[in-house]
């Protein structure tokens, strides 16, 4: 076990390309110096190699990870139409309802600020006004006086006013001649206004300074409302609970608390001011969440007036909930509102009920189609396990259903060319074992008699043939000559081409008999086979028995194509002897007796022979057959047989023929004679 698993690492490493070996390495160079640093060993990790790192995790997570997804969890059909079904319709609804819950939260929360906001600002702007109320007050005193005026010359009106003011400003101050630094930052040209936010140290102070040109002097009128708790509370009532959180400036490295970086500067919280009393409003309903929002303003350093670049920032955060901003939101419009809302509201249900149906829909479609896929898979597989008798279940009426049917069906009709296919195999088998058989039955050695040369062809359309030729010696001076023609094709012509063999070999008396004419052997084949083959069936045949001593040739033709002799260039048919075999029983036969020249070229012939046709439609025919023997008069027997035969396949020119073709060729010489005289 020590070996196989170094053994095994080669190997995969072996499998790994160059990237992932990159990679691999990448992230050991990067593993092994963190992992002695986290032992307390001081090893500083390169930046690049950390970058090196993220790639390689990277590789692996997008490359190999989406590769290994693929061919592991995609590879069921099931899982990808899932995955389709989420990325095109459940990934883009979540995505809108996502945005649209941030966009409305975010509308919210704008909302909510600017409530704060215009609030804060509708108090600064009640101070500017008391500021302003103040200034012209005292400046009329002053008018009248022709004295210098200060919040102890007020007339009893103003003073009523201050404290109406103060009523809705708690903690209002009202100064004369402070404050004038703040007028550094008035926006008209003469610096006769100010209205701001002032942060001291950690105070907030609403503020706003006034100044007049007097007769006896500048007059100068602060008017500060300091941010307390107090004032904080009397804030937007729509909201919940408000916090203010004042900020410094701050140096440190890492600073405690809420941190807020601008322009290069660092702010932390230095104060929080809390809104005593108020809580988040009650919850209407479960989409009724707590929006929780945050406000910037800006308050001017009263260290650094006249530097707008030391400006401190200011923090005001709350809580609500949108059925109490909906109802500040929609006041304006009255029941319409609500109204509104409700729609809104029915319409997202509705969009909500329509893509759960449409999710639930496509998970059931999706089981549908999985499944037929499936029950196909599982049946190829059974099937390619050798069981052809394994059905899928068919139990809808769609197209899946007839998928289903037609691969039943066609599993039946392989299981049926497969038991076809093994019977003619089986059939296959038994013809060439009956190819075997008969090919016993033709001669397997031509006799070598003097003065003879024999040769013969026979080429099966089929495994088997129903033409016979068979070359007999009987005794030694005589020599058999036969071939016949068997009505039909295959294994039937054969086995009747079986009977007529043996039954000559019967009829024509062999070892050392005297020959039998040819006209009683023939006549006896006859009855035989009238008596043996069923009606219908029948046969062509030539029989001829040659004298080596009188060179003559006796024969009787029952019903097959004329043998031909050609002798100088001289052409005898021979057509003696009657009908063919099988059809009357009480058949009589001619016989003829033909002499034989030396130099006579014999050759007979079955009908396949001349019956081919061309591309036009026109048979090989006997006389063309004749001519080639002519042209090949002078040959071996075997070149004639084969000339023949080469001939007729010539002009068919298909690959497959259409009948048996046979032919036997004898060519006699003067050896016979010359023998005979030497006896």
């Amino acid at each position: 076990m020590a070996i196989a698993k170094p053994d095994r690492l080669r190997s995969l490493w072996r499998r790994t390309n160059l990237w992932d070996r990159a990679a691999l390495l990448f992230i050991l160079l990067y593993a092994v110096p963190a992992a002695l640093r986290d032992a307390g060993l001081a090893v500083r990790v390169p930046g690049v190699l950390g970058f090196l790192f993220a790639l390689s995790l990277a590789y692996f997570v997008l490359v190999r990870g989406i590769g290994w997804v693929r061919r592991r969890l995609l590879w069921r059909l099931r899982n990808r139409l899932i995955v389709a079904y989420l990325l095109i319709a459940v990934v883009p609804v979540l995505l809108l309802v996502t945005i649209a819950a941030l966009s409305a939260y975010l509308l919210y929360w704008q909302f909510g600020a600017y409530l704060v906001y215009s609030d804060l600002q509708r108090r600064q702007d009640e101070v500017a006004t008391t500021a302003e109320m103040l200034a012209n007050s005292l400046a009329v005193e002053a008018a009248a006086t022709r004295k210098p005026v200060d919040m102890n010359s007020l007339p009893p009106p103003t003073t009523a006013f201050l404290d109406m003011a103060r009523a809705d400003l708690p903690g209002l101050e009202a100064t004369v001649g402070k404050n004038e630094e703040l007028l550094q930052r008035s926006p008209d040209r003469p610096r006769s206004h100010f209205a701001g936010i002032v942060q001291s140290n950690d105070q907030l102070v609403l503020a706003s300074v006034i100044a007049r040109m007097l007769p006896s002097g500048r007059l100068v009128v602060s008017v500060s409302v300091p941010v307390s708790p107090a004032l904080i509370s009397m804030l937007e009532p729509e909201l919940g609970p408000i916090q203010v959180n004042v900020m410094r400036p701050t140096h440190e490295a890492n600073p405690q608390g809420l941190v807020y970086s601008s322009g290069g500067r660092q702010f932390v919280a230095e104060r929080e001011i809390l809104s005593p009393g108020r809580s988040d409003p009650p919850k209407a309903n479960w989409l009724d969440v707590n929006v929780r929002g945050l406000s910037k303003l800006g308050a001017i350093d009263a260290t650094a007036v006249s530097d707008p670049g030391a400006d401190l920032p200011v923090f005001v955060s709350f809580s609500t909930r949108p059925s109490r901003l909906n109802h500040r939101l929609f006041t304006s419009v009255g029941e319409l509102g609500g109204l509104l809302v409700t729609a809104l509201l029915v319409v997202g249900g509705i969009f909500l009920v329509i893509e759960v149906a449409a999710l639930v829909t496509g998970i059931i479609l999706t089981r549908t189609i999985t499944s037929a896929v499936n029950d196909l898979y599982g049946a190829t597989q059974r099937i390619q396990a050798g069981d052809f008798s394994y059905r899928v279940r068919v139990g809808r009426s769609d197209q899946l259903g007839v998928l289903g049917e037609s691969f039943n069906t066609m599993t039946a009709s392989v299981s049926t060319l497969l038991e076809e296919q093994r019977k003619r195999q089986h059939l296959e088998n038994e013809l060439s074992i009956a190819r075997e058989v008969q090919a016993q039955l033709f001669p397997r050695e031509l006799p070598a008699l003097p003065g003879v040369e024999l040769d013969a062809i026979c080429r099966a359309a089929r495994v088997v043939s129903g033409d016979y030729y068979d070359f007999l010696v009987l005794g030694q001076k005589h020599l058999g000559i036969a071939l016949a023609d068997i009505s039909g094709k295959g294994i039937s012509a054969a086995l009747l081409m079986a009977n007529l063999q043996a039954a000559l070999r019967s009829e024509a008396g062999l070892d050392g008999e005297p020959p039998v004419a040819t006209a009683k052997v023939v006549a006896r084949l006859n009855r035989h086979f009238c008596r043996s083959m069923s009606e219908g069936r029948f046969a062509t045949f030539f029989y001829g028995v040659y004298d080596l001593e009188s060179r003559t040739l006796q024969y009787t033709n029952a019903g097959h194509l004329p043998p031909v002799c050609i002798v100088d260039g001289s052409i005898r048919m021979l057509e003696a002897g009657g009908m063919v075999l099988g059809v009357f029983e009480d058949r009589q036969y001619d016989q003829e007796t033909v002499p034989i020249e030396p130099g006579t070229l014999f050759f007979a012939y079955s009908d396949g022979l001349i019956e081919p046709e061309n591309v036009y439609g026109e048979e090989f025919g006997t006389k063309r057959l004749i001519e080639v023997a002519l042209r090949q008069s002078r040959s071996s027997a075997g070149a004639v047989a084969a000339a023949l035969m080469t001939a007729a396949e010539q002009w068919a020119g298909a690959p497959e023929q259409a009948d048996d073709m046979t032919v036997i060729v004898a060519r006699f010489s003067a050896a016979t004679s010359a023998a005979r005289g030497a006896g």
